[in-house]
């Protein structure tokens, strides 16, 4: 690499001041996959944090209060107002006559916590809504444990703006990944960033056995428990390519030299490749808490945050080349992170469209990506640079979802008639 400024994600730099005693972490969508896991640690690992403030959607009023009471934090915060009345209660049955947390409410509930006082800001939340409160964070001076890779995507040029180096810390498995391994060596010696995918459900098959592959098949993964969307943006591996562009604006990598390779076992999580021909891989099991550990630890590491090998079992590792003919997701991304500008929003709010249309019956696996294509195309030259702003990327993500549906709904009777030719 060449002596550009120091990237987003560096594990050399350490941000923020030492703190004495437990670190205060605020963590945003606790009660998601993410959320629960970085709580089951801080739970088991008091000495070395402590969780000040939650947020959440709201759909889970009784788990939310469940967390607020264990961990005694100040402030709870849900995106849905009409969420309030229940979360109170719930507060009630299980404080008694203790005094409650403080309650936040509304879609800027979580941006507030963001920029609140504590050390570290876990962005858990699902989805382009966590943009807001990466940038609250980032502006705070608030260290970002990142999960929330909808954010950087849509808003990279906009969270570069504001991030100091190593302000961010990646919680993805992959990125976390290579956070690690970049440790090893000095930037100017990378020569490729190497991001391991499993493959998904449907490794192996040709673009045409993947055109009849139905819901179930693409709910079915491998290695990793996920929800819906993140599951079939791991069978279409539209989630890898949001990791190239992920890696690229976190390490300063070009694209060119941001390699995947399919890894069917999950245990490698990524990989370093330095000028001198070796290579660095992170492995571990498939288990979240090890990015989370690192995300909101870091540069110190939490003993038994996740499971070890047991090098007494035998094992076999595989890599396979990825089929880019019969998933063109990454490619794709590549081509989208190019642009830059609002074209990755673009990108990722006509997916999540067409992942729904997929889900509900309307669009047919390979429709997915190719749908998301047709818009990317449509979308023409992408605002960018310095110019470009918060409403820039919902206006950009706004159209982005009108034109998926749209195209989704012209090619619904197809796909109802070939379904029915099938039965």
């Amino acid at each position: 690499m060449t002596d550009s400024p120091a990237p987003l994600a560096d594990p050399h730099l350490r941000h923020g001041a030492v703190t004495e005693g437990p670190r205060d972490v605020v963590v945003l969508g606790s009660t998601g996959s993410i959320g629960t896991q970085a709580i089951d640690l801080v739970l088991r690992n008091p000495d070395r944090f402590r969780i000040t403030a939650l947020s959440a959607a709201g759909s889970q009023v009784d788990l939310l209060a469940d967390q607020a009471r264990q961990l005694q934090v100040r402030t709870v915060a849900v995106a849905r107002e009409e969420a309030v009345p229940a979360l109170r209660e719930a507060l009630r049955t299980r404080y008694g006559t203790d005094p409650l947390p403080e309650i936040l409410a509304g879609p800027d509930a979580a941006t507030q916590l963001a920029a609140s006082d504590c050390h570290t800001v876990l962005n858990g939340i699902t989805g382009s809504i966590g943009l807001a409160p990466t940038l609250a964070a980032l502006e705070a001076g608030r260290t970002l444990a990142l999960a929330n890779k909808e954010s950087l995507i849509v808003g990279g040029p906009l969270v570069k703006a504001l991030a100091a180096p190593g302000q961010i810390v990646p919680v993805d498995s992959e990125h976390a990944a290579l956070f690690q391994a970049l440790a090893g060596g000095e930037r100017s010696d990378v020569r490729k960033l190497v991001v391991t995918a499993s493959g998904g459900p449907f490794r192996g098959r040709t673009r045409a056995e993947l055109a009849g592959v139905t819901r179930e098949d693409a709910l079915a993964h491998p290695t990793w428990a996920m929800g819906p969307v993140i599951t079939v943006n791991s069978a279409t591996l539209v989630n890898k390519g949001l990791e190239v562009i992920e890696a690229h604006l976190l390490y300063d990598i070009p694209f060119d030299r941001i390699e995947v390779v399919v890894h069917p076992q999950s245990y490698v999580h990524s990989m370093v490749e330095f000028t001198d021909g070796s290579t660095l891989a992170q492995a571990t099991p498939p288990d979240m808490r090890g990015p989370i550990a690192i995300g909101i630890g870091w540069p110190e590491r939490v003993p038994d945050a996740a499971p070890a090998f047991d090098w007494s079992k035998a094992s076999t590792w595989e890599f396979f080349p990825l089929d880019t003919e019969a998933f063109p997701a990454v490619g794709l991304a590549r081509h989208v992170g190019t642009l830059g500008g609002t074209a990755p929003a673009v990108f990722n709010a006509a997916n999540e469209e067409c992942v729904d249309a997929f889900l509900a019956g309307r669009l047919p696996f390979t429709g997915i990506v190719d749908t998301v294509a047709e818009v990317v195309a449509e979308h023409g030259t992408p605002a960018s640079g310095t110019s470009l702003t918060v409403a820039d990327v919902l206006e950009a993500e706004s159209w982005a979802r009108t034109r998926a549906r749209e195209l989704a709904r012209q090619k619904a009777p197809h796909q109802k008639a070939t379904a029915e030719a099938r039965a």
